[in-house]
């Protein structure tokens, strides 16, 4: 089955963007429908991170945010399967990019938007490496091949996964190694600390931008994903200003303020199918219960 999913998505690799969305919306439609916990997930996570909306206009959000998503996977066909110099027009490069191209260490703070393998890509593709990504392996063994094939078709990626610790991480980007970091996300109260993010006040977040750039010296680029109707916008801004800080706390509530910023500008895009809220403080009960 996934072996014929995988051929399915291929078919789509060379056919105009446009078709692609339109499978994309389609797959949306029916993951909204279909996915019913996914969906419970998504309007808890903007209940409490949008408390100033109504009902339906969350309702109407988290629709919106299936469509983006859907779009996004079935754009993985032409991302990891077409032509490079197709793959490339989609890509636009927009901001501050001459930053990640200056020496000295790199960590890029690429948050989770639907976009993020399409950002992933570009900075493959144009930024001087090898660059280092974080990367969680997949429950298939078909799938995860795929997907690192995906991944690193550019030849110019080197991939670590998160059950390998940091040492070697930390040894790359003291050598040279752009890193690509994504870690707007809840992996537990062990290596979490808890500051606010949007709506909620004590929101478990991992500290590592922080931590990472201050023990080798690196500067902080944002490098944020929007997908548009031609492809994906790659935004890279200013590197971050005194960053990092001697207060870790601070400096990971710097960041969640940057990112709800960015999630106003497009939350539909935001990657709200994960349970970004499910560690609590002790003693209070889990948002995602019932």
């Amino acid at each position: 089955m996934v072996n014929l999913l995988i051929s399915f998505l291929r078919l789509f690799a060379r056919l105009p963007l446009p078709w692609v969305r339109a499978a994309g919306t389609g797959l949306g439609w029916l993951l909204w429908h279909g996915a019913v916990k996914r969906r419970r997930i998504v309007l808890v996570n903007l209940q409490k991170c949008m408390p100033e909306w109504s009902d339906a206009q969350r309702a109407d959000l988290a629709y919106r945010h299936f469509v983006a998503f859907g779009q996004s996977v079935m754009d993985r066909a032409w991302l990891w399967h077409a032509p490079e110099a197709t793959v490339r027009q989609r890509l636009r490069w927009v901001g501050e990019v001459n930053a990640l191209k200056a020496p000295g260490p790199l960590v890029m703070f690429a948050p989770h938007f639907v976009g993020l393998d399409a950002g992933g890509m570009a900075v493959s593709l144009d930024v001087p490496g090898p660059v280092a990504f974080i990367f969680s392996a997949q429950s298939s063994p078909e799938v995860e091949a795929w997907v690192r094939q995906g991944r690193e078709r550019s030849g110019n990626v080197r991939p670590y996964f998160r059950h390998q610790g940091m040492r070697q991480i930390l040894a790359g980007i003291k050598k040279g190694e752009p890193l690509h970091l994504s870690p707007d996300m809840d992996f537990g109260r062990s290596e979490s600390i808890f500051v606010p993010f949007m709506g909620v006040e004590q929101a478990a977040t991992v500290p590592s931008l922080s931590r990472l750039s201050k023990v080798v010296g690196a500067r902080v680029v944002p490098v944020v994903t929007r997908m548009t109707a031609e492809g994906y916008d790659i935004e890279v801004h200013a590197p971050l200003a005194d960053f990092p800080t001697a207060d870790l706390v601070e400096d990971t509530a710097r960041m969640n303020r940057l990112l709800a910023d960015w999630v106003r500008t497009m939350p539909e895009q935001y990657y709200w199918v994960h349970k970004r809220l499910k560690t609590r403080p002790e003693g209070e009960a889990g948002f995602y219960r019932g």
